[in-house]
């Protein structure tokens, strides 16, 4: 066994340990059930063919055969109803699962992202998240029951066959191992083409996302119908691998379908000659009667239903190890810890004051140098420099969410460490470059704690009562997710409203006027001058000169790599 297929089976094994094994005992029952939900196909069948040969031999007349016949069809309904019973069942069981599963895998991700970040673009993690994880539901509902049921159901309707005819055994028998064996055949071949279907999925939202984030730029530099091809290409390799995809689906569905096919013909054939008694073998001694016959046709189907299934399953089975090995990756990724556990915590005692000493920043696979600061409460200060010089580190690193792989930040006094973090966090109001709105209303967002405080003075702080009344619903008003219904600007006025109805006396804020026209940017700097007036402790991250001279001082950084975060500006 060469490395490549050790480490195929490698991974299988952990995509089985990470995916199936917690959910094993769920899939076992609902397989059961389904198998038993299939073993009363047989039972229907000899009703209908017992139905069927009363039919012919009394040609319609018997009143017994009548009563007889009308007792059977009312057992074939109620083996029918049990038997949907059992589905419905084992569907619920599977669908659970698979529910479970698909809930516990996104929110590790999400939680794990959100608190400590690999250099994973969001639109990799969102199409993980979105996309991916839901092609698991067909792994999980379909694989593990068609396996058990192709395990199962084709040998017992062999042996039935078996009891009957030798010859009608023989049949199922020789033709039903040719579809699990191009099964394994197409099987390697399926899970590639899911592999590099779901790496194109990941590549097509990160271009995405980096085209929308630079949209204003590519307008600007006339790039836009060169953007358009790119996007069209990446399109277009998504089609191929698409369609590679399900080219292999259709052509493994086709043959396994002609097998199908191949095996009821000929079963078919057996039972219409021997009936005509142009064959006289293949049974125990007496010729093939009508309801034998009849019974191996209707049950001659159902032998290749089972494989058909799992034919069909296999695809998702592919798929599933597909987004498996995506998880394994961002799994390994190297990544930002988060300081602290992110838990809500009491506000750490002491005056708002924040020193940084010969601090550097781990980030994933490097360390960026942190500037010196020295700020007393009250005090506000301007982190300046090109993109890339760190500046977005610096605030991360001062509130805790980048560790520190040499020196010290110190916070009220206190050293910021994983004691600490979660109380100065407490303190603290951040004003991030891009706005977030949860889905709730203006004044539930702008008031999380639910103190019940009049907004109106942090309103006025900020400028943004306007903001407010222009909205249809007033505070009421539910925004989008990125600020549907107000402008850049606005959106960042009403974060410092928030900013100034929280109790956090220390306010960091990065490019709080970036991409803003002038007269926007001066209400945003009034409104954090406001702030600072108000003994805040205020810390910004800043290409703008007025910005920068409306603090106490300025801390020029120089241009570092690898920053905390690929916003434009860091």
């Amino acid at each position: 066994m060469d490395d490549s297929t050790e480490q195929d089976e490698a991974h299988r094994r952990r995509a089985q340990a990470r995916i199936i094994a917690p959910v094993r005992d769920t899939l076992r029952r609902a397989a059961l059930l389904a198998v038993a939900a299939g073993l009363i196909w047989p039972l229907q069948a000899a009703l209908i063919a017992w139905v069927i040969s009363i039919w012919v031999t009394s040609g319609g007349s018997d009143t017994g055969a009548a009563d007889n016949a009308l007792l059977a069809i009312a057992g074939f309904v109620a083996l029918g109803v049990i038997r949907a019973g059992l589905d419905r069942l084992s569907g619920r069981l599977l669908f659970d699962a698979a529910d479970r599963t698909i809930a516990r895998e996104r929110a590790i991700l999400i939680r794990r992202e959100a608190r400590n970040p690999s250099e994973a673009g969001s639109a990799e993690v969102s199409a993980l998240a979105v996309q991916k994880l839901p092609l698991l539901q067909a792994w999980v509902t379909r694989y593990h029951v068609a396996m058990m049921r192709t395990a199962v159901l084709p040998l017992a309707l062999a042996v039935l066959a078996f009891t009957i005819s030798w010859a009608a055994a023989l049949i199922l028998l020789i033709s039903g191992p040719l579809i699990p064996m191009f099964m394994a055949l197409v099987g390697m071949a399926a899970e590639d083409a899911s592999r590099q279907q779901m790496r194109e999925i990941g590549s097509m939202n990160d271009m995405l996302m980096e085209r929308l984030s630079a949209m204003l730029d590519i307008r600007l530099l006339g790039a836009t119908k060169r953007a358009a091809r790119d996007f069209e290409t990446r399109a277009e390799s998504l089609r191929e691998k698409s369609m590679a995809v399900l080219r292999i689906a259709f052509l493994s569905s086709t043959v396994l379908e002609l097998f199908a096919a191949i095996g009821v013909a000929m079963m078919a054939v057996f039972v219409g000659f021997s009936l005509l008694g142009e064959l006289n073998f293949g049974t125990w001694g007496t010729p093939l009667s009508l309801r034998e016959g009849i019974f191996l046709l209707l049950i001659a189907p159902e032998f290749f239903q089972p494989m058909r299934d799992l034919a069909a399953a296999w695809h998702d089975r592919a798929a599933g190890y597909a987004v498996v090995a995506d998880l394994d990756a961002l799994d390994e990724a190297e990544r930002v810890a988060l300081v602290g556990t992110g838990a809500r915590a009491a506000p750490l005692e002491g005056q708002a004051t924040v020193a940084v000493s010969k601090a550097v920043a781990a980030l994933p696979g490097r360390a960026l140098p942190l500037p010196d600061l020295q700020l007393k409460a009250g005090e506000s200060v301007a982190l300046t420099g090109p993109s890339g010089s760190g500046k977005t580190t610096a605030l991360a690193s001062i509130a805790g969410l980048v560790p520190l792989d040499a020196g010290a930040i110190t916070v009220c006094g206190h050293t910021l460490d994983a004691q600490t973090a979660d109380a100065w966090r407490a303190r603290l109001s951040l004003i991030p470059q891009r706005p977030h709105f949860p889905d709730e209303t203006l004044r539930v967002w702008l008031d999380p704690e639910d103190t019940g405080r009049d907004p109106s003075p942090a309103l006025d702080i900020a400028g943004a009562r306007d903001v407010v009344e222009r909205l249809p619903h007033g505070l009421a008003t539910t925004l989008g997710e990125t600020g549907g219904g107000v402008s850049g600007g606005e959106a960042r006025r009403l974060m410092i409203a928030r900013a100034a109805l929280d109790d956090s006396n220390v306010i960091l804020a990065d490019e709080p006027t970036a991409d803003l026209d002038a007269e926007t940017a001066k209400r945003i700097i009034e409104a954090l001058v406001r702030l600072k007036d108000q003994g805040r402790t205020l810390i910004v991250a800043t290409h703008d000169p007025a910005l920068a001279a409306a603090m106490d001082r300025q801390v020029h950084l120089p241009l570092m790599h690898a920053p905390f975060a690929s916003e434009g500006a860091s």
